[in-house]
This record gives structure tokens, sequence and C-alpha cells, in this order.
């Protein structure tokens, strides 16, 4: 009974007392945010050589442990002083293609109405960090800088913030001041213009004809005895005359052209790092044509569904796609989770790597209805271009992004 007092007691003086521990916690954590990796190790240092000397006596331990700390209080000394800063960071352009040249600014303006002394500018720029040394600046005075933005691989960089530091030389000490967002860079990837329509490979321009069969549409069926409840609008009068009896029209329903992509991602699909930037440029490019034609897409990959709306905002998506790991148990039951809440298609393409196997094609295939006409893109690099059929699916062979024109002329023929 004692000692679950004790505890309860100690349960209600923290709780009382977490508010005023959250306030010290605000109030230290920029403190020790100044301190860097470095700085910790000085300060263990220095507080290990204290205690050593005062239990054993040794006098040198005693000298490091001062040297120690006198070094960490006159790196504070470089923390002091405000800065007025404008900084604006400018891509140009935002957009560009695998290996296309990109450029950066930084302006910083000085908006205070006092004088800046010297400072340390830096900007991350993808995994890479720019650091540039700013003069001492006078009231709204500017200063420019330049710099590349790598673009050898597809990606998404983020360039900024921008930070001011002030530190000592060691690096015991910092402080960074946070002066602008983050803005991106799209790098999208490598893409083949294709013939118009040639995505489509649906011919007709009402829409493809299904085989259920609907009471109102364009596609004539045949005819049958109307039942109340009909609309009386396709009662075929003539028939009804010779026959005795009203008859009505019925069609077979037709849908408007609708295009899904299923871009598998799964890393061990592929061979090489190559092969799966072979297979986002071929799907780029097809999307790229068939959102050109006007029909109706959607692009699924294991991370989610691609924004569509534009050309532009496709190939933005695109950038943001990497290999992953197992997310679903299987291809097929990718496709069907990425799929089940989408249109019905009316053409289903599948893009995968030479580690794709025949079968998990199929697998997909099965998915939708003999109507969907489907087609595989079997990306393999270095291979011979080539289409092939098994069992009513259509396998094409892609082994470079310049034989993709090609080839899709050749299904859509």
């Amino acid at each position: 009974m004692k000692t679950r007092r004790v505890r309860d007691f100690f349960a209600a003086l923290a709780e009382r007392s977490r508010p005023a521990r959250a306030a010290v916690a605000r109030a230290v954590r920029p403190v020790l945010a100044t301190v860097t990796g470095s700085g910790w190790v000085v300060l263990v240092v220095a507080a290990v050589s204290i205690v050593l000397s005062l239990v054993f006596g040794w006098q040198e331990f005693s000298y490091l442990g001062a040297v120690l700390l006198a070094a960490l209080v006159i790196g504070t000394l470089f923390l002091f002083g405000r800065s007025s800063y404008g900084v604006f960071i400018e891509l140009n352009p935002r957009r560009v293609v695998v290996g296309d040249r990109a450029m950066g600014r930084m302006l910083v303006t000085n908006t205070g109405t006092r004088a800046l002394t010297p400072t340390r500018m830096e900007l991350p720029v993808g995994r890479g960090l720019a650091e540039f040394q700013l003069p001492s600046m006078k009231p709204k005075e500017d200063h420019e800088e330049l710099f590349a933005v790598p673009t050898n691989r597809r990606a998404v960089i983020v360039a900024g913030p921008a930070e001011s530091v002030r530190g000592d030389q060691l690096g015991l000490l910092r402080r960074a001041v946070r002066w602008t967002d983050q803005v991106d860079l799209f790098v999208h990837p490598l893409t083949v213009r294709l013939v118009p329509s040639a995505a489509g490979l649906v011919k007709d321009l009402e829409g493809q004809v299904s085989k259920k069969i609907t009471s109102s549409d364009i596609a004539f069926h045949a005819l049958r005895p109307y039942v109340p409840g009909d609309d009386r609008r396709y009662v075929h009068w003539r028939t009804s005359a010779r026959v005795g009896q009203l008859m009505v029209r019925q069609f077979e329903e037709t849908r408007r052209s609708q295009l899904t992509m299923i871009l598998a991602t799964r890393s061990d699909l592929y061979a090489s790092d190559e092969e799966f930037e072979l297979a986002i440029s071929a799907t780029a490019s097809i999307a790229a044509q068939v959102i050109l034609d006007g029909t109706q897409m959607n692009v699924v990959s294991d991370s989610g569904t691609w924004r569509t709306q534009s050309v532009t905002s496709m190939m933005d998506a695109s950038c943001r796609i990497e290999p992953v790991g197992r997310v679903f148990p299987s291809v097929r039951e990718f496709a069907r989770e990425r799929t089940k809440r989408l249109p019905a298609p009316s053409v289903v393409m599948t893009i995968g790597g030479s580690n794709m196997s025949t079968a998990e094609y199929r697998s997909v295939e099965s998915l939708f209805g003999q109507d969907t006409n489907q087609v595989a893109f079997h990306v393999n690099l270095g291979a011979e271009p080539k289409i092939s059929s098994v069992a009513g699916l259509t396998l094409v062979t892609v082994g470079a992004l310049r034989d993709l024109s090609q080839l899709v002329r050749r299904i859509t023929e």
C-alpha cells in the first residue's frame, strides 16, 4: 500500500510538472542545437578529463579539461550577432531532361539598416551542399551567386533551404538561420515521340463496342419483345406491325477509349538500374502521346497512381518513381489493388523488366475481361526488339528506347 502511494505521488508530481518541463525543453533545445558532433565529443572529453584529475590528481588532465572547456567558451563568442538577409533562390529552367544543363542563382540582399560582416551561406542541392562565403554588405546591397545543378539522372532535385551559418573555426559550435523554402527541380526521363494515335489501339471514334447488351446506345444488336418500362423511343414500329406485337431495339454497349498503364517497379524484376530507367522512359513516352491524343488514361505503379492531367504533370510524377521492394505478394495482386478503383479500361498496357516472367504478365491479363485489348512491354536492355503473341496477349520486347516508336507503330497497324 505504501509503495503504491509513493508511485501515485510521483506520477501526480510528473503530471503537474509537465508544463514546466516542456517550457524548459523549449528554452534549452535551441541552445543544445548549436553544439555540433565535434563539440559534444570535446565536451565529453573535457568532463572525463576533469573527473580523472579530481579522482587521481593528474594535473595533465586538469590542463586538458581546462583547454577544451576554454575552446567551447571562446567558440560561443562567434555565435552572437544578428543578420537581416533577404534570400531568393531561382532555378532556370525548373524542368529539364536528363543530361540537360540546369543553372541556379542565389540573390542575397542586406535588408537591414546596418552593415553586415562576412558570413557563410549554405545551400543544400540534392544530396550535395553548396557553400558560399558572403562578403561584408552595406544596407540594401545585393550579392549574387551562381551554381550548376547536376542532371545526370532522373530525379526531383531539391534546392534549399538556404541558411546563414555562424560558428567557430574549429567547428565545435554552429548556429544556422533559415532564410528560404525549398525549390524543386524536375529532371524528366528521356523520351521518344510516337506517331499520333499510336497508343490508343482503338480505331473507332465513338468508343469500343463491348459484349454487354443495353437498352440504349449506338451500336445496334437485335430486336426483342417489349416489356413494361421500356423506352418507347426505341420501339421498331415496322417490325411491330408485321409481327403483331411491340418490338424494341437492343444495343451493344459502347464506351469511350480508356487506357490503363501498369508499371511494375519492384526492384527484383529488373536486371539493372539502367533497365529500370528504360522502363520509365518507355512508360513516359507512351503516356505523353496518349495525353496529346486526348485519350483518357491512368498510370499506376507500386507507389500509387500518377498525375496525368497534362504531359507536364505526368512527367513530373515520373521523376518521383523509384525501385521498391516487395510491397505486394505478387505482380497480379499489385495490379489488382492499384486498378480496382479505376474506370474499366478498353486497353491495358503492362510494363515490366527482364526478370518478369510471361506467367506474371498473364496473371495481370486475367484481371480484365475478354473485350479489353492487352499489351505487355517486356523491357530487356540490349535485347533485339520483337513482337510476339502468347495465348492472345501481345508481348513486345523493348531493348532500347529508340526501338519503341517502331514497335508501337507495328502493334497499332
